[in-house]
């Protein structure tokens, strides 16, 4: 009987804990979609992805394609929509053509394409650096988090923005030294919240019992301290995303990033920056283009970081 009643309470006990592990995750994902501009910056954002994966297909044009000679009509800068009145003899091009006559609607739709890659990919890029830097310095303490702080410190005093127009100088310019520029300047923020996380987490009674049983430091600290200090890092990596958009949009637009003909927005700013008065729309579409996708990116963090922080639970919605 005892061994019974035993069983029972052992089988209630594991399904409270599973209980309240769904909860737990139940609880976040209402936190997140009863932000209603969390769900909004989740729309961009999936309409971005949707347009990138869909380029090839939705794009009239090869993004590259010089459409001088190819044409039955002579070529004009401004949008031609047949549905909104444009002749039907003249080709179709629904945001005009730019200044060397390539569709601008079809290198606007790959350039989300690049857009997000340059995001995702410089994001990665420091994350994984910061990371590991920030863990280490965090767990070591001592001399160990003095050096690695005080050279993250002096990234930090420079604006990142002109630090990576000095990287991207010495470097020369494209767009692979631009990924690799505003990845380095943006190691310094996510060393720094990883480490403030590991030296709040090392305390707990969980690693200190870890490190009384024997483990060795590499396990502790990536398989205890690390996965339980990644939650600002994940808002912080979404919110980062938006700012190396822009910084590469920057870059591309001084012409230190994507080199023509790449269809890169910034470099379409870029190209286009004197036709703001005579065309405008060449210059509107893909600056709304790098608005909308920073919005969105922003919306989103704004919402992860609700969700996953408990001190924001009741927070105005």
């Amino acid at each position: 009987m005892d061994k019974t009643t035993s069983n029972q309470v052992a089988k209630l006990d594991a399904e409270g804990l599973s209980l309240k592990s769904v909860s737990l995750w139940q609880t976040t994902w209402r936190r997140f979609f009863r932000r209603k501009s969390a769900l909004v910056g989740l729309v961009m954002l999936g309409i971005l992805v949707f347009v990138a994966l869909t380029a090839e297909i939705i794009a009239p044009y090869d993004p590259l394609e010089v459409l001088i000679g190819k044409e039955p009509v002579k070529m004009r800068q401004a949008p031609c929509i047949h549905l909104l009145g444009c002749p039907a003899d003249q080709p179709q091009h629904i945001m005009g053509v730019d200044g060397n006559v390539r569709d601008q609607f079809s290198r606007l739709l790959y350039g989300a394409r690049l857009s997000l890659m340059i995001g995702f990919s410089t994001v990665t890029f420091a994350i994984v650096i910061g990371t590991v830097l920030g863990a280490v310095a965090g767990y070591f303490g001592g001399w160990v988090d003095n050096v690695i702080m005080r050279v993250m410190d002096v990234l930090l005093a420079f604006p990142e923005l002109l630090l990576a127009i000095a990287i991207v100088s010495v470097l020369g310019p494209g767009l692979i030294n631009a990924l690799l520029a505003i990845g380095i300047v943006s190691i310094p923020a996510y060393a720094r919240v990883v480490r403030a996380s590991v030296l709040s987490v090392r305390e707990m009674d969980y690693v200190s019992a870890t490190r009384a049983l024997g483990g060795d430091n590499f396990r502790i600290l990536f398989n205890r301290i690390l996965p339980n200090a990644l939650t600002p890092l994940i808002v912080r990596g979404t919110l980062g995303i938006a700012g190396a958009i822009i910084d590469a949009a920057a870059l591309s637009f001084l012409g230190l990033g994507a080199q023509p003909p790449t269809p890169e927005w910034g470099s379409m700013l870029g190209a286009e920056r004197n036709q703001v008065f005579t065309a405008p729309h060449l210059v509107f579409y893909p600056g709304f283009a790098i608005m909308f996708t920073v919005l969105s990116f922003n919306l989103l963090g704004d919402g992860l970081r609700d969700a996953l922080d408990p001190r924001l639970a009741h927070v105005s919605k």
